[in-house]
């Protein structure tokens, strides 16, 4: 429906940064065998459910008109009796098919056609209302509740939505104006939210103009994203892409994002109501991911981070045409931490900051937070990086009496337009062949015996001692083709 010209254009920058700045990301032993494996190796969109319905068999009518929310909700409800034996499919076939919001069962693939198109209500009241998630305490939005997202789930296992690059469209334009007109009477909503809920995969599908977040698990566990294209225009306001929140072992492989906010941004949970429902965000693994925002950061954390995100790793991130390619954010009052977290293999073109570290990020959602309760900031290791027309490299600043400790670059390598590329304050860390030089606070050099060790990756997480620079850029790559050869699939 969408081809690679209409999502990209196929630009000339966006070229360059795949032909010149773009690595090969040839999966490490430690990652093949490690991490990835660990958790999603069994994870899969081609589970055989012996039972099968289509949409259209409940009354369901394509024409992009009619309303087929009873349809899919009927639907759902019948299929619900084969959970016990071996689940079922719930398939929509070609067409456009108008729906509000629907919740998924357990044991369940919901499969679109290549052709199929599910379309958002543009009328709110068919998205109903759903009390705040409790790690948040109020709507991120407005206070009180929100409305339920398009795709919407919870306490479910064993759930599938997948399609042959099949259409899930927010038409989310009307969402935006009230945004922007102050006239939203709740939260918006996501396209698609699952919340306490194992063995999730999300693949093969492109999500378009979102009212909100796309792509949302909350409080989850083994969750694979993968193969997806996510489209808003680039002036659309909070239209993340795939937002892991309060989750562990979650898998982000193989997706194309261009949006207004950030592209991946883990989350979990907003001041002291994140640190009272105390569910962090762990073991989330992250590779071969391109997109542009012209709001936000390519890789992002936070600022919504008050139950802890740890144990990140995130191998084969292009960004172009944005402000930041890869960001912190908290605040005091967040509370939580961001650490043992691990970023290699970047390329950023046209980005406005490279890194970005920020201490001061952010609203509160009410007076009721602890303004003493400082988050905490370390082990943070990015390296492998390589950047053409860059604003500024850094901007690492911390917050007074709660210094960010373990950053550590290496192997990082940006052409940068500024005259002062980085900027930095109450933040600790090593640095080994950075360019331009990095900060005085990151030229310590780690090494052996001296006890200053960098974040490695590992997992479980331990520090280790950082690998030999290796040489960035082009050097590494066997053939810029092979690397954008998916993209252009796509």
């Amino acid at each position: 429906m969408l081809n690679c010209s209409r999502k990209m254009g196929r630009s000339a920058s966006v070229l360059q940064v795949l032909l010149v700045s773009a690595t090969i990301v040839v999966a490490q032993t430690q990652w093949a065998s490690g991490v990835w494996g660990m958790y999603c190796e069994d994870l899969t969109a081609s589970v055989e459910r012996p039972h099968r319905a289509s949409v259209t068999d409940f009354g369901a009518v394509g024409d992009g008109a009619t309303l087929n929310t009873k349809a899919f909700q009927n639907a759902l409800f019948h299929l619900d009796s084969f959970a016990k034996k071996g689940g079922a499919q719930l398939f929509v076939p070609a067409g456009r098919w108008l729906t509000g919001s629907f919740s998924l069962i357990s044991h369940l693939t919901l499969s679109l056609d290549k052709d199929a198109v599910i379309l958002g209500s543009p009328d709110s009241s068919d998205w109903p209302v759903i009390d705040a998630l409790p790690s948040y305490g109020r709507g991120r939005e407005l206070p009180g509740k929100r409305h339920q997202s398009l795709i919407f789930g919870s306490n479910l296992t064993d759930v599938i939505i997948t399609g042959a690059n099949g259409t899930v469209d927010g038409q989310g334009a009307v969402w935006w104006d009230w945004f922007h007109n102050h006239t939203l009477n709740y939260t918006r909503p996501p396209l698609v939210e699952l919340m306490y809920s194992t063995r999730v995969v999300i693949s093969n599908l492109t999500f378009i103009n979102s009212p909100f977040w796309n792509i949302h698990p909350v409080y989850c566990s083994q969750v694979l994203v993968q193969h997806l294209t996510i489209l808003a225009p680039i002036s659309s306001p909070n239209t993340d892409g795939i937002d892991p929140d309060s989750s562990t072992n979650v898998c982000i492989e193989d997706c194309y994002v261009r949006n207004g906010d950030d592209i991946i941004v883990i989350k979990s949970g907003w001041d002291e109501y994140g640190i009272s429902f105390a569910h962090p965000s762990s073991n989330i693994s992250i590779r071969n991911i391109t997109g542009q925002t012209r709001n936000s950061a390519g890789l992002a954390f936070g600022s919504e981070m008050s139950g802890g995100i740890s144990d990140v790793r995130a191998e084969g991130v292009r960004i172009v045409n944005s402000v930041h390619g890869i960001r912190i954010k908290t605040a005091p009052g967040r509370g939580g931490y961001v650490k043992n977290v691990y970023v290699a293999d970047v390329s950023f073109d046209n980005v406005s900051i490279a890194i970005r570290i920020t201490g001061n990020y952010g609203e509160h959602p009410d007076d009721g937070y602890d303004r003493n309760a400082l988050p905490t900031i370390s082990n943070i290791t990015i390296k492998d990086v390589v950047g053409v027309n860059i604003g500024v490299a850094g901007m690492l600043q911390g917050i007074p009496g709660d210094s960010f400790s373990g950053i550590c670059l290496s192997n990082v390598s940006l052409s940068v337009r500024s005259t002062d590329p980085w900027n930095c304050s109450l933040v600790e860390g090593y640095s080994s062949s950075v360019s331009p030089e990095v900060c005085e606070q990151l030229r310590a050099t780690p090494g052996p015996g001296s006890g200053q060790m960098c974040y490695g990756g590992n997992y479980p997480a331990a520090a280790a001692q950082p690998q030999p620079p290796q040489k960035s850029g082009a050097s590494r790559l066997v053939s810029p083709f092979l690397s954008i050869s998916w993209f252009l699939r796509r």
